[in-house]
């Protein structure tokens, strides 16, 4: 009868140290390209990890502290290789492939996750994630609470669509205001117009240009934009110039402009995206009696 506490004793000191020599072969030093997957990664408690990212990284705030790897589809393996990492994680987006090849014959880890706009991706990036980082209960939970989410202004949205013409709006995505680039089907901003409750009027796959006569001839409703260079008020008149057509569309006439961070639309759908969803619904629906709010 003695022996029974130091049996016990014995055995948690076992499972303590095998739980030790789980998580030290775990990686400890990450760098990730991809703003969504880099947000995951601090939301699951992963931040400390991190050593560098690419310049797509700039949620949270602290993250633009670290080093930086470049553009996740231009990156340098002397840059990345440099900062010693463990494990290298990005979405089939990152490259380019020789890059990503002499990195694994370096001995780095390269863990390639999806940058689709749907769920699934959402939820099997985090499955992963939560492998990697011995977070597997905190990644559920951040599924869970994100389905969640989105349910509610489901919901909500449906609610606006029942008494309320559904708009027709272009999602522009530009650089300084040069010549945008308009998000069609199967993309992250095209996912995105869709949940808030909007029409995409772009049929084309992806991203891609438009002359000003195609512009002209789908006059949006509203018009969403997003410049990598320029924000507000700045990044709006620069695209107008650039893009007259879009002076005359009802969007414009009816001031219905509304601004969007480019960062919610690189590496698949991240933590932020319901929150500024919410937004979205609200701006395609001002005259709604529902509060997008949770």
């Amino acid at each position: 009868m003695m022996r029974r506490p130091a049996v016990l004793l014995a055995l948690c000191a076992a499972l303590v140290a095998c739980t030790q020599a789980l998580a030290a072969d775990l990686p400890q030093r990450w760098v990730s390209a991809g703003g969504a997957l880099s947000e995951w990664i601090s939301a699951l408690g992963g931040e400390p990890r991190l050593v560098g990212v690419d310049t797509t990284s700039q949620h949270p705030e602290s993250l633009k502290g670290l080093p930086s790897i470049g553009y996740q589809r231009q990156l340098s393996a002397e840059g990345i290789l440099s900062l010693r990492p463990d494990v290298l994680v990005g979405t089939e987006e990152m490259g380019p492939p020789p890059v990503l090849a002499q990195i694994r014959k370096a001995g780095v880890r390269v863990e390639l996750l999806s940058s689709k706009a749907d769920l699934a991706a959402v939820d099997a990036n985090l499955e992963q994630l939560g492998m990697l980082l011995g977070a597997e209960q905190k990644a559920a939970q951040l599924v869970a609470d994100y389905h969640q989410q989105l349910e509610v202004l489901q919901e909500q949205v449906k609610q606006a669509q029942a008494s309320h013409k559904v708009p027709g709006v272009l999602l522009l995505v530009g650089h300084a205001g040069a010549k945008p680039l308009i998000a069609g089907q199967g993309t992250a901003g095209d996912w995105l117009l869709r949940q808030a409750g909007g029409r995409n009027l772009a049929e084309h796959q992806g991203y891609k240009n438009f002359s000003n006569e195609a512009l002209a001839a789908l006059d949006p409703d509203v018009v969403v934009f997003s410049d990598r260079a320029l924000v507000g008020e700045q990044a709006l008149q620069a695209l107008l110039k650039e893009n007259p057509a879009l002076a005359t569309s009802r969007a414009v006439r009816d001031r219905r402009l509304v601004p969007l961070d480019p960062t919610l639309l690189v590496g698949g759908l991240g933590p932020r995206l319901p929150l500024a969803l919410q937004d979205l619904a609200a701006a395609l629906y001002p005259a709604a009696k529902v509060s997008f709010t949770q």
